[in-house]
């Protein structure tokens, strides 16, 4: 068994080799080759413990996450966790991965995906609507599925959008990076928008004119209450594309609009159904897009199983010794 680190899971894969292994993912749960249990949800005062199994033919997984809200004035991470792989075979537990890293790509992999086959061909500018972790990710990604010369960040909070302007010029050199003072300033200069935020209210604003024609993936709202999308963007969609159905249960993104009539039930589909269709996707790109991430733990287990074996082959993680 091996322990793969942060900077281990980052060395193993490329982003397009993620992108591809996430939509591969995505293709085999419209054909329900998996097992995947309810993920056990226990809150403990004010945290959260998570367990997210997950089996696939020739791997199971378990993830197993932490929620503490107060650790920032502890000056530790909000979110904690590992991740488990075995050998389906065996039983046999063959790696222990970093939980928020492996988390992070994965995510920001399944957001880039839509982006592939849903935005534009010649989206060059992308907009981060959230400073966290995850902006850092979702740029990074989005690199990887269109021609980004240019990115525009937006948060709340000045500081954070201009350190996380610095970490990107750093990570991706040849991008031109810059610090919006207004979401509607970046609105007008790009062509997709990611939001990661945990806002309660709509992040963008509910006018029409400013969100048409653009590709959006939600990554922030994961529970009823929550939303970061505005009423006016869903009477510019034809449709509305999903990771997995339990968006329709989880996503304020989802629910409200269902529950207030903006969003019809038929108009709801899959990003892997729209895959494995194989529709043409040009007239698609050309409208206005959006895509819900809620995450399951079949993308854990695809992105451990790619990151693991690329990890053998190169010699990456430190051995654990039964």
């Amino acid at each position: 068994m091996i322990y793969l680190t942060e900077k281990d899971i980052l060395e193993a894969a490329t982003s397009e080799d993620m992108l591809d292994a996430i939509e591969a993912s995505l293709r085999l749960y419209e054909k329900k080759e998996f097992h995947m249990p309810q993920r056990l949800h226990v809150d403990h005062e004010d945290n959260v413990l998570l367990l997210m199994p997950c089996f696939t033919k020739d791997y199971f997984g378990t993830k197993v996450v932490t929620l503490f809200p107060e650790n920032p004035a502890k000056n530790v991470p909000v979110l904690n966790g590992i991740m488990v792989l075995n050998d389906a075979q065996t039983g046999v537990p063959v790696a222990l991965l970093d939980g928020p890293a492996l988390t992070a790509v994965r995510t920001a992999a399944v957001g880039a995906v839509s982006i592939r086959h849903l935005a534009r061909e010649d989206a060059h500018a992308v907009g981060i609507i959230g400073a966290g972790v995850q902006g850092f990710y979702q740029a990074r990604a989005a690199c990887s599925a269109r021609n980004i010369t240019d990115i525009f960040i937006y948060d709340l909070y000045p500081e954070k959008s201009s350190a996380l302007k610095d970490k990107l010029s750093k990570a991706l050199p040849d991008v031109r990076v810059h610090q919006a003072a207004r979401v509607e300033d970046l609105l007008e200069e790009t062509h997709i928008v990611i939001t990661a935020t945990t806002s309660l209210e709509p992040v963008l604003p509910d006018k029409e004119e400013l969100l048409a024609g653009k590709h959006f993936v939600g990554i922030g709202s994961y529970k009823p209450e929550v939303r970061e999308f505005p009423k006016a963007l869903f009477g510019l969609l034809k449709t509305v594309y999903i990771d997995t159905e339990h968006a329709l249960e989880e996503s304020g993104d989802i629910i409200v609009p269902l529950r207030n009539g903006w969003l019809a039930q038929d108009q709801i589909m899959t990003l892997g159904r729209f895959l494995t269709e194989g529709k043409s996707q040009d007239q698609v790109k050309q409208e206005t897009t959006f895509f819900k991430s809620v995450g399951m733990a079949l993308f854990d287990v695809c992105a451990s199983k790619l990151i693991y074996e690329n990890s053998v082959r190169k010699g990456l993680g430190q051995k654990i010794v039964r």
